[in-house]
């Protein structure tokens, strides 16, 4: 199967980073094409609270998580349908977020991964390093790395 017959693997987190990757990918990406549209998050009990990883953390917010992030992933999906890809969603929890978007790739066979050149949290890329950056470094197939309209 060519690299443009399988399917895109799309991260999406909600920000307008994530959308304007979308928008691109459609432009620049042979479409129709089968994208799944990930939203990979990090279980809540790995974060870190007052410096430490929380043991403990109410059933409830981690539910809530799930669903936030499967309404997340539902909406990047719409938004890739609208321009031009056959998408679905699909949700990843993993304490590395690159490492979730990565396993989606490899599960869903792609011959690309889409991502914008920013998330959510310009605060936390720099304590943290980049998402993209590290998708790009780990990944063993093509990565679309987006960046926005107004970027020089």
């Amino acid at each position: 199967m060519a690299a443009d017959e399988k399917p895109a693997v799309i991260a999406y987190d909600g920000s307008d980073h994530a959308k304007r990757a979308i928008e691109q990918a459609g432009a620049e990406l042979r479409t129709p094409r089968k994208a799944v549209v990930v939203s990979a998050y990090q279980p809540l009990e790995a974060l870190a609270f007052w410096g430490r990883p929380s043991a403990i953390v109410p059933e409830e917010l981690i539910e809530e998580a799930g669903q936030e992030a499967a309404k997340t992933a539902a909406e990047g999906a719409e938004l890739a349908s609208s321009v031009g890809f056959d998408a679905s969603p699909m949700t990843r929890e993993e304490e590395r977020t690159w490492k979730g978007i990565l396993d989606a790739a490899k599960e869903a066979g792609a011959g690309i991964i889409v991502l914008g050149s920013h998330g959510r949290g310009a605060v936390g890329s720099a304590v943290m390093g980049s998402v993209a950056t590290a998708v790009a470094q780990h990944a063993n197939l093509p990565v679309l790395i987006c960046r926005p309209a107004d970027a020089g």
